[in-house]
């Protein structure tokens, strides 16, 4: 009698870590979307990233957003996280504060640090479109060299700000090259504009919060 678990992926062996070496996925090119007023969604989309990475991937985050702010310091954890993984790297386009919030940010600066992330969104599918992404890329080449899964972080949330053009993400959705995973966060009302291009949506719902009892960010969970 055969052996059921030959029948696996893994063959029912332990696993185990490996040294990571140039690879490229076999089944990527599918469309991710976490949303919701829960926390975890970025959290969420670095780890796939991580895992991605971990196999030899490449991946690169590109975040809206987040320019820091008062209750944040100016080093996160992740950062340093990405910087230290082969093959991860990322890019901030985010400006100091919160946008609609009294921090004393202007809302036009956010609009206008979303406007250009958008426009290095668009500037990095092209770059992974002229990649041949069904095979290994260098762990150690910038991001305009291509990638496999690329992360918009918060992107979601600016679309639904009216800081990026919800019709604008469609079309770049719409128009990505075939073989590139793409994985889009952010928001808490419902994308509704996204549904048709996503071919995963998750709702990351929050049942209670910490900030909400007035407690602040805390490093090594928030940041």
């Amino acid at each position: 009698m055969s052996d059921p678990l030959e029948n696996t992926p893994g063959k029912g062996r332990t696993p185990d870590a490996r040294e990571i070496e140039p690879s490229a996925p076999d089944e990527f090119g599918r469309v991710q979307l976490w949303w919701g007023d829960g926390k975890g969604k970025t959290t969420a989309a670095m780890g796939m990233g991580f895992r991605a990475a971990g196999h030899g991937f490449r991946v690169h985050m590109l975040q809206f957003m987040k320019g820091g702010a008062s209750s944040v310091e100016d080093v996160r954890g992740e950062y340093n996280a990405i910087a230290a993984m082969p093959g991860f790297t990322y890019e901030n386009a985010g400006h100091y504060g919160w946008h609609g919030m009294r921090d004393g940010s202007e809302d036009t600066d956010h609009a206008a640090e979303a406007e250009a992330g958008f426009e290095r969104a668009g500037e990095l599918v092209e770059a992974a479109r002229a990649a041949d992404l069904s095979k290994p890329l260098d762990l150690d080449a910038p991001p305009e060299e291509g990638m496999h899964m690329l992360l918009l972080d918060e992107v979601v949330y600016a679309a639904n700000r009216g800081l990026v053009e919800r019709e604008a993400l469609v079309e770049l959705i719409e128009d990505k090259p075939a073989a590139l995973e793409l994985v889009l966060t952010g928001g808490h009302e419902r994308p509704e504009y996204l549904y048709d291009g996503a071919d995963l949506i998750t709702n990351v719902r929050k049942e209670k919060h910490q900030f909400e009892a007035g407690q602040r960010a805390r490093k090594g969970t928030e940041y």
